[in-house]
């Protein structure tokens, strides 16, 4: 009987634990161990493992535990749009897929490259490094969490791939690395060119394009408005028995997009993040890319503030680079209306500290929206 085990580690103490469960034909949950309780069994009610291995490395069976499917590697955690914790299933054949498009694209050579992995283990991002290093037998590193001296430290002594976030991306020195993926929320205004910029979901395993285009084996569509994924990494389903996969194969992404005819991917962002002002459709993220060029600003997201009038106006919530000197919001409209018309203009500005952000970088919108 194929069991779900729960774990709850991080850094080599993950990587153990996961060879451990798979060798038994297991498959594996993984935990961020700095959930608060509440989580955890909100987490375990909806998912069903059978066993947990907690923070000290000790395992304890759960009551209640439903079974895998042969085949099942992974269920990973992704937040639907209510919040309640959904399980994507990944199959070990999905994982290699995913693995071998993604090594593919980076050139991977087993002999001279070695990973390293400093994201949290239980997400897709840094779990997928993880996976693929062993899928394809690449030396790997994994920490439990990211300290740009311990990058650093970890290229000089090897470590030539690496996958981070933007916001990590500007507190080392990209070059040490022979390659490096960025995800997770919106590229730097200047990329480096070892740098390669990612599109993938939890439900694809990782990847499925790097810098606009897909990945070998992987197909994109957009359909009304909406970008379709297919190919051999996509999940298996939710651990709930359901679907985002239709009949063709084709996975619905809820992501906002266009596809060109030459290929090129050009991603909006999450359907839900679309503003409507005035009857005039605003995606935040070209705007966010522009005003990421100023130098007055540090941190950006825009969002819809309702509106009695406009029903929702584009509001510019920013963490200015200097407290004292901040953008205003005659500069903001006068950098916007040289690329985008002038209904995308942010109407208000808001000052703030810091954007709130989830473990692995993005910015967490519902927080923003008061969501």
């Amino acid at each position: 009987m194929r069991e779900l085990v729960a774990v709850a580690l991080t850094g080599p103490e993950f990587v153990a634990a996961l060879r451990r469960a798979w060798d038994s034909g297991d498959a594996v949950l993984p935990l961020d161990p700095r959930l608060p309780p509440a989580a955890v069994k909100a987490t375990i009610d909806a998912l069903a493992p059978s066993r947990l291995v907690d923070a000290r490395g000790e395992t304890s069976k759960l009551a209640g535990g439903h079974t895998v499917e042969d085949g099942d590697a992974l269920v990973v955690l992704t937040s639907g749009s209510t919040g309640v914790p959904k399980g994507v299933v990944h199959t070990h054949d999905s994982v290699k897929a995913s693995a071998l498009a993604t090594s593919g694209a980076l050139g991977v050579d087993p002999v001279s490259d070695r990973w390293l992995c400093c994201l949290p283990v239980s997400h897709i991002a840094g779990l997928s490094v993880i996976t693929r290093a062993l899928t394809l037998g690449v030396g790997l590193e994994v920490h439990h969490g990211f300290d740009a001296d311990a990058v650093v430290d970890a290229a000089r002594r090897g470590a030539t791939l690496t996958t981070v976030v933007p916001t990590a991306l500007a507190r080392f020195e990209p070059a040490l690395f022979r390659a490096i993926v960025v995800g997770g929320s919106a590229p730097p205004a200047v990329i480096p060119p070892n740098c390669r910029i990612s599109y993938g979901l939890t439900e694809t395993g990782s990847a499925v394009a790097y810098d606009g285009y897909a990945l070998a084996g992987v197909e994109l569509r957009s359909l009304d408005g909406e970008l379709l994924v297919r190919g051999p990494m996509l999940l298996r389903g939710y651990r709930d028995g359901t679907t985002p996969v239709d009949a063709e194969g084709w996975l619905h992404t809820d992501d906002a997009g266009v596809v060109h005819p030459d290929g090129r991917l050009e991603v909006h962002g999450r359907r839900g993040d679309l503003i409507i002002t005035g009857g005039e459709n605003v995606w935040p993220t070209p705007i966010e890319r522009l005003l990421h060029d100023l130098a007055s600003v540090a941190e950006v997201a825009i969002v819809g503030r309702p509106d009695d009038q406009w029903g929702q106006v584009v509001t510019a919530v920013i963490v200015p680079t200097d407290p004292d000197t901040p953008p205003t919001l005659d500069e903001l409209k006068a950098l916007l209306r040289e690329t985008l018309p002038a209904y995308c203009a942010p109407r208000r500005l808001e000052l703030v500290d810091s954007l709130p952000r989830t473990l692995i970088g993005k910015v967490a919108r519902r927080s923003l929206d008061g969501g």
